[in-house]
């Protein structure tokens, strides 16, 4: 009985607990029906009662992003001093509604036009036809007769916007000469005005006129603007480079804008047309960080598309300072020192074909480069005066044979490749191949001096690194032996001196670098040339990356332009908190051991202070140590003067670092065609070097006595080293007078 009771008991329980459970369930299916209905009348409300008024309320604040300029990112040398600035400038401004219409447009144009002087050099042929149909719609189009519009008309693969195109196309070819000649002066500084309105988009200001604003030019409009839809005067700002240096780059002003070849790729990044952007080198390479966030402003318009209010919704910023690796000050030392050795051989007989020289200084442990100089003599066409251009870009743009320059690489190629190790001794002497003349150096024309390693690079023995190259391509030197190469003889070596930087891009913070040129080896003798730099071509940046890496121990480490990226200063008088500080980039090592590159080193110190060393007598003296190797290598000359080519003249070359012990900078002499005289030893390319390299330490203990560093983080701003000013529209050279 105990038992039946229990379980009586169980089941009463369970029917409660079921009971509640569906009781619950109704409650939530309830209020879920009670919600859903409240949401369906709200949205039925919304639309059929309240509907109009918010579609009303929604095209009253319609809203469209406005992009405003903002200054762009100054440029700065290591130590704080300005070499490209900002300057403020008038600017007038038109910005075009939705609503607006070409009638309107034009008027405020004519308006304009009786306010400012408006450059007309920009209107084109198609501009003036397509004025002139505007201006004489009737005369213009009755141009086109009835049969051939209805032609036209007719034809169903056309569009209604082609087929307006092909009616103006048949009206701008009947315009004639006599037709366009009626525009005025002033028709055409309206349609000058007019264009630039023209070419901006709805709601986005078009700079109408920001060169060469006058302050009367600038007081009338604003005096007018009330008068003027859309019209607006503001600040605009110039870029102002206070140094020369090319390689700084360039940017596009207003009236240029954007470069066509460059156009949807800026648009697409939300650029407008008439946007300066860095048009070459370090202004075009590092543009994003430079050119900043622009402001932005949102339009309120109403359905009219008139706008009712503004919101600036972001402030914008200015560009990203840049600090450069460039001492400015040594940058125009170097560049004084070159102009002053090029103007001198130029002075010199058998001088034709010299047009150009190069100085590359780098810090081998970090890549940053402190001078990069080119200078090349060009003549006007119309007086035939001389006058001296700035060509630091051709130290990575242009590529030259660089002669005994590359003998250190082939050492250590001869080393890495297991055809000689430190201390091997070969006999200089001439080397003839079967069906080919003799091939020496040119201290022994005719003997037989046994040389180490060592001393091959301090007397700059070409024997002995033509057997170097005869080992790497699989045979040793006998007298007027047979020569075959191994078929990867060639590549092997073209590898060896790439491990250097020579014959490949160094990855220089610049656009356009040029690799060079490599020579086509149709007989086998040209590898002997190869090994003493008379048959590829290299650049002046590659060669500054070569002897920076036998410098650093066998790190080849990339060049660079930037140091450090800052935000904009607060006060002008501090450079902004740093953002980003470079950090060197090693592209690869060398395969050679410790051991062999110091065997190298020490073979280009004896080029500087040994008994025999071809610069001894310009290095032996120095009150600091340094290390090198000079270069003369025999050409073909193949440049600008194609009347001259195929001539036979010398190039001259010299690398080298300091101190030796402890290396702080490497650097490169290429002086091309310096002479078409082969009888002579002209020592310019030595004289660069230790000119260059004496003012370096001057300005290295010049600047510890100021206490000027390059590794402030709080950096004062200095002022330029020249008051000289170049503005976008300059023609960037120096004149020789």
């Amino acid at each position: 009985m105990r038992r039946k009771l229990k379980t009586q008991r169980g089941s009463s329980v369970k029917a409660k607990h079921r009971a509640s459970l569906s009781f619950r369930m109704n409650v939530l299916f309830f209020s879920i029906f009670i919600l859903f209905s409240t949401l369906i009348f709200r949205l039925g409300y919304l639309q059929i009662v309240k509907g109009e008024e918010y579609v009303t309320a929604l095209e009253r604040t319609e809203e469209v992003a406005v992009n405003t300029s903002v200054p762009r990112g100054r440029i700065y040398d290591r130590y704080g001093r300005v070499l490209v600035d900002n300057e403020p400038e008038n600017a007038i401004t038109y910005t075009k509604m939705q609503s607006t219409k070409t009638e309107e447009m034009l008027a405020i144009a004519e308006q304009l036009a009786m306010l400012i002087e408006q450059p007309t050099d920009r209107v084109t042929l198609r501009d003036k036809q397509d004025f002139w149909i505007m201006k004489n719609k009737d005369a213009a189009y009755a141009k086109v007769t009835k049969e051939e519009e209805d032609k036209i008309n007719a034809n169903e693969d056309l569009g209604k916007s082609e087929k307006q195109s092909e009616l103006d196309r048949l009206v701008r070819e009947r315009i004639t000469e006599e037709e366009l000649a009626q525009l005025t002066q002033f028709d055409l500084e309206v349609l000058a005005i007019y264009r630039e309105m023209a070419s901006g988009y709805n709601l986005s200001p078009q700079i109408i006129k920001s060169e060469n604003v006058t302050d009367e030019e600038f007081a009338r409009v604003s005096e007018r603007l009330s008068d003027l839809p859309g019209v607006n005067t503001t600040t605009d700002w110039k870029r102002v480079k206070l140094s020369s240096l090319a390689i700084l780059g360039r940017t596009t002003v207003p009236s240029k804008g954007i470069p066509k070849s460059k156009l949807d790729y800026y648009l697409a990044r939300d650029y407008s047309r008439n946007d300066r952007v860095g048009e070459s080198y370090f202004e075009a390479y590092y543009e994003e960080l430079l050119q900043g966030q622009k402001s932005v402003v949102k339009n309120i318009t109403n359905k009219q598309g008139e706008v009712v209010d503004t919101v600036t919704t972001y402030e914008g910023e200015p560009g990203n300072d840049l600090v450069t690796t460039i001492d400015i000050e040594l940058q125009a030392e170097a560049e004084r020192i070159v102009e002053e050795k090029l103007l001198e051989l130029k002075a010199k007989s058998h001088s034709e074909l010299l047009d150009r020289a190069f100085f590359v200084m780098m810090n081998p442990n970090t890549g940053e480069l402190l001078s990069v100089v080119g200078k090349k003599i060009e003549k006007d066409s119309k007086t035939g005066k001389e006058y001296i251009v700035d060509y630091s870009y051709g130290t990575f743009t242009t590529a030259y044979e660089v002669g005994s320059t590359v003998k250190a690489a082939t050492l250590l190629m001869g080393y890495s490749e297991g055809v000689i190790e430190p201390g091997t001794k070969l006999i200089d002497q001439p080397i003839k191949i079967a069906g080919t003349e003799p091939k020496s150096s040119i201290f022994n024309r005719h003997g037989k001096i046994p040389l180490d390693d060592i001393t091959a690079l301090e007397r700059s023995s070409n024997s002995y690194m033509f057997q170097v190259a005869m080992m790497i391509a699989g045979t040793r030197y006998r007298y007027n032996m047979g020569f075959r190469i191994q078929d990867d003889t060639l590549q092997t070596m073209r590898n060896g001196y790439a491990q250097f930087g020579l014959g490949v891009n160094t990855g220089i913070d610049l656009p356009n670098e040029f690799a060079g040129f490599q020579g086509e080896l149709d007989n086998t003798g040209k590898i002997l040339n190869l090994a003493i730099g008379q048959f590829d071509t290299y650049t002046p940046m590659q060669m500054v990356q070569y002897i920076s890496t036998v410098a650093n121990g066998g790190y080849r480490i990339q060049p660079r332009m930037l140091k450090e990226v800052r935000q904009p200063s607060e006060d002008g008088e501090v450079l902004g908190p740093v953002v980003e500080e470079v950090s060197p980039k090693i592209l690869n090592r060398i395969s050679n051991t410790p051991e062999e590159i110091n065997q190298v080193r020490k073979g280009l110190r004896q080029v500087y202070v040994g008994d025999q060393g071809s610069a001894r007598s310009y290095f032996s003296n120095t009150p600091y140590t340094a290390a090198g190797k000079t270069g003369t290598a025999e050409v073909v000359y193949y440049g600008p003067l194609r009347e001259k080519y195929g001539t036979d003249a010398i190039t001259l070359a010299h690398v080298g670092f300091a101190p030796y012990e402890n290396p702080e900078v490497a650097y490169a002499v290429l002086i091309p065609w310096a002479t078409t005289n082969y009888n002579i030893s002209l020592p310019t390319g030595n004289q660069i070097a230790r000119e260059v390299l004496d003012v370096y330490f001057e300005l290295k203990d010049k600047y510890a006595k100021e206490g000027l560093s390059s590794s402030s983080v709080k950096q004062q701003i200095l002022p330029p080293t020249s008051n000289e000013k170049i503005d976008e529209n300059t023609k960037e050279q120096t004149v020789n007078e």
